[in-house]
């Protein structure tokens, strides 16, 4: 039970510490590619540390949605973050690591970041709001669709079985265009449920591209710490996911000190390395503009489906 305590904590604390350093990374490749210094990659730390330290202003017009939302927001995604195997396989809350739990879990946070851009009543609010319902009545299912299609590989829709299984290598050499299918839906999900580019950037304050930065324009102080926050672990959540579910190597199957250091440390180089190609990535497309982020998603939507029925016709 105390080992299961410790477990729980260490991923906790990976989550929160490792989220920050992440994006601080892709603005560092970004700013190496344009022959920039940039700033350091602990950067976000400091400027969260400093947004926390300011005083909140809450517009007049707020309810208590407006609020509450942060905390809906930062619980729901470290609840998500902690059912996604990161440096062992076999996680204590395993057991509620169902891919729609987790989806639910992140889902729940963005129905209320919608709700509080409304309730604003800002025009800019508004419209970054309804774009966010756009892009995730397009991205949950495909998100659902592609972590099932590895899930039928390893029978189970557990988070816990599938990586595990993956880990010891069964499914990956049977089903290869399967797995390549649900990679590049999930790869292209993570993209706009984190706010890159070609989706949104969020470098950019531009009335018409952004999507997540209209919707949280109001906030300031530890609300928007807590924002900025779970965006950033939002972000390592989906890195985790591509990592441990398609590139499991080096992560943890047995709960011994050596095997979970090695898995640690496997960890984090994973998630390092996927960051520097989402730098490049960033730094060769051009964002797309909002009546072509359809097109994207729904060819997502499409990889995702391909990788379930050509799972069923190669076991046929």
């Amino acid at each position: 039970m105390f080992g299961n305590i410790c477990l729980i904590f260490l991923q906790m604390v990976v989550i929160l510490g490792v989220s920050p350093f992440v994006v601080g990374l892709i603005r560092k490749v970004k700013a190496w590619l344009q022959c920039r210094k940039g700033p350091s990659v602990f950067q976000p730390y400091a400027d969260l540390r400093k947004i926390f330290c300011k005083e909140a202003v809450i517009p007049s017009t707020t309810s208590w949605i407006f609020t509450i939302t942060p905390y809906i927001l930062f619980g729901s995604t470290l609840a998500a973050g902690l059912l996604v195997p990161a440096f062992f396989a076999d996680m204590p809350l395993g057991f509620a690591g169902n891919i729609i739990a987790l989806v639910y879990l992140l889902a729940l946070g963005t129905f209320f970041l919608i709700l509080a851009g409304l309730d604003a009543g800002s025009a800019f609010g508004g419209m970054g709001s309804s774009r966010e319902a756009l892009v995730a009545s397009v991205t949950e299912p495909a998100m659902i669709l592609s972590i099932f299609a590895i899930g039928l590989t390893a029978g189970s829709t557990n988070l816990n079985t599938i990586v595990h299984r993956t880990a010891l290598f069964q499914g990956v050499t049977t089903d290869p265009a399967p797995h390549l299918l649900a990679l590049g839906a999930l790869f292209i999900v993570a993209l706009a449920e984190t706010g890159r580019v070609p989706v949104d950037n969020p470098a950019t304050h531009l009335e018409l591209t952004m999507i997540h930065e209209a919707m949280i324009l109001d906030y300031s102080g530890r609300y928007l710490a807590l924002v900025e926050w779970a965006a950033s672990m939002k972000l390592l959540v989906f890195l985790s996911l591509l990592v441990n579910i398609f590139a499991p190597w080096g992560i943890a199957v047995e709960a011994t000190a050596g095997a979970m250091t090695l898995g640690l440390v496997a960890y984090l180089v994973k998630v390092s390395a996927l960051a520097v190609v989402i730098g490049i990535l960033e730094c060769t497309v051009a964002k797309l503009r909002l009546f072509r982020l359809s097109e994207l998603l729904g060819a997502a939507f499409i990889l995702a489906l391909l990788a379930v029925i050509f799972f069923y016709m190669f076991r046929g």
